[in-house]
């Protein structure tokens, strides 16, 4: 589906660190100088479901495929970005592209990698990156207006997108991000459609500590909730030099070394876990000899448009849909024992997908 978390935060926070552990590979020069990510670097990350696995072990397909998620690691942001200081509007356009914002923040002391303010406050350093975000909205907005101030002389539509985005205009004004904006009519969602605010996307926190403080949050991270709160936004807090270290480890090998250390359950897992509910995405199944596959969809979708993610075709000679629950599905180990134990249910066209399903859609070629 396309579908982007973009990575931002200040320099020298653990934005490419993150970013290496997320590709598990070494594609996103982690070094202690800012601006040593130029280009905006791209990775297709799977979604961790451990119900594929239990499918697999009742299917034993060929292969098995996960949901993805692209993370897009941007350089560093500085005081000033929105006015072209450091790499400047640039990597603002790259975070447009995005859909989630995972804002990383340094809530760790090493007197060996440098802070670009100086000292470690991690509320000043989300401050400074969030002001520059509305300031790069406000200033997109502003040039919007311009332009509809001129059609709106002889277009209607342009007249009622006009008071919409003057009022906008004096909302942000008051230091409030698009977010918080109350009147999103109509005009207003083309308005988002067209410029992509990037103070309207859903944001989540990564705080990056250092290995002592992962059972138990230190000052950094307790101001960092605290300010997250007021916005019911998410905090992950992770140690992303750890993540990085468990790159060439396996499953078990993980969750041995998590387990030592008194966690639960990787950082990332929970930033690509969280990352694929922000975007209200869910997922079901197909389970066959060929694959065990989890195809992703927007929560609410009909079995029509669901079956379209697998092929377009499927959508327009869409019959019905052979449903079997996931819960099901592994209770009576496989299709076969959900038929007979008839948890099997054949949906039309009105069905809306649930998170788990297991389908075989029936279609006209």
């Amino acid at each position: 589906m396309g579908l982007s978390v973009g990575i931002v935060g200040l320099p020298n926070v653990g934005k490419s660190t993150t970013f290496n552990a997320l590709t598990k590979a070494q594609n996103a020069e982690a070094q202690n100088f800012p601006f040593c990510t130029i280009e905006p670097n791209k990775a297709v990350v799977p979604v961790p479901d451990s119900r594929l696995d239990a499918l697999a072990k009742i299917v034993n397909p060929q292969k098995i495929q996960h949901s993805t998620i692209d993370f897009v690691d941007i350089a560093g942001l500085v005081k000033g970005a929105s006015a072209g200081e450091g790499l400047g509007n640039k990597f603002l356009t790259n975070i447009k592209e995005t859909d989630v914002i995972l804002h990383m923040v340094r809530c760790f002391e090493d007197e060996n990698i440098t802070h670009v303010e100086g000292s470690i406050d991690p509320v000043r350093d989300i401050e400074i990156i969030e002001t520059e975000l509305l300031l790069a909205d406000m200033q997109t907005l502003e040039n919007k207006i311009q332009r509809l101030t001129k059609l709106a002389k002889s277009n209607k539509d342009a007249k009622g997108m006009l008071e919409v985005a003057k009022e906008l205009l004096r909302h942000m004004e008051d230091s409030q991000p698009v977010k918080t904006f109350q009147n999103k009519n109509d005009y207003f969602v083309q308005l988002d459609r067209d410029l992509r605010f990037l103070t309207n996307k859903e944001i989540m926190y990564g705080a990056n500590v250092d290995e002592e403080s992962l059972q138990e949050d230190n000052q950094y991270v307790k101001k960092v909730k605290e300010y997250a709160a007021k916005t019911n936004s998410d905090v992950i807090k992770l140690c992303a030099k750890v993540e990085e270290e468990m790159i060439e480890f396996n499953q078990e090998e993980k969750e041995e070394f998590l387990s030592e250390l008194g966690v639960t359950e990787s950082g990332l897992d929970q930033i690509i876990r969280l990352g694929f509910a922000k975007l209200g995405l869910i997922s079901y199944f197909t389970a066959g000899v060929k694959e065990v596959r989890a195809w992703t969809i927007t929560k609410g979708t009909k079995a029509p448009k669901a079956a379209a993610a697998i092929h377009s075709d499927f959508e327009k000679g869409f019959i019905r849909a052979e449903v079997i629950s996931y819960e099901d599905f592994i209770a009576y180990k496989g299709e076969q024992g959900a038929k007979e134990a008839g948890k099997m249910r054949l949906e039309g066209k009105e069905y809306v997908v649930h998170d788990g399903d297991v389908i075989h859609f029936r279609f006209n070629v």
